[in-house]
């Protein structure tokens, strides 16, 4: 399989603001230490499942499920970056759709910077790029890629914008439960 990265099939990004300071988050630790309800109280009724677990060599994993618009997508985020300050996870994703499955790839990015009074501003970025294998499905169902990418970019969107400030109201909860 081929990842076109020269093609964007959507892009969003959303910030939520985090009333702890800077220093006391550590989004590497909470992705990594997320449990599963939590996980699911983070974007309903779409996340539907969440799982961490190690690549062959070691590397840090995630696995989500949940639906985005009307696609079952199974994510295995792989960690390629994790400190307290930033995360860039990659996902080779299956989606399950009403005309079968495919797959894209996706990057997701986790930041956390240091506001003017010290507390922090979260940012949840998810870019996506089709795969050959996603080019060959459409082709096959008769969308164009133009079609494709607006509607991933709708459903996208729209999802991302309501988790946001879930995941950045639980990375709170996790800095705040760690002090303590």
């Amino acid at each position: 399989m081929k990842i076109l990265t020269d093609k964007l099939l959507s892009q969003s990004a959303y910030s939520a603001d985090i009333d702890v300071p800077f220093e006391q988050v550590d989004i590497a630790e909470w992705l990594f230490s997320l449990p599963e309800a939590e996980y699911l109280r983070c974007c309903p009724p779409d996340h539907i499942a969440a799982g961490n677990t190690t690549t062959d060599d070691g590397r840090r994993m995630s696995i989500n499920v949940e639906m985005i618009g009307t696609g079952l997508v199974v994510q295995h985020y792989i960690a390629e970056e994790q400190s307290p300050a930033y995360c860039r996870m990659n996902s080779i994703s299956d989606v399950f759709t009403s005309a079968g499955r495919t797959q894209v790839n996706v990057i997701w990015e986790l930041i956390a910077e240091r506001r003017e009074d010290g507390y922090t501003r979260y940012t949840n970025r998810v870019t996506s790029h089709p795969t050959d294998v996603f080019m060959a499905f459409i082709q096959q169902h008769g969308q164009s890629f133009e079609q494709a990418a607006a509607a991933r970019q709708d459903a996208g969107g729209d999802h991302n914008r309501r988790e946001t400030p879930l995941f950045a109201a639980s990375i709170a909860r996790r800095a705040l439960a760690r002090r303590n």
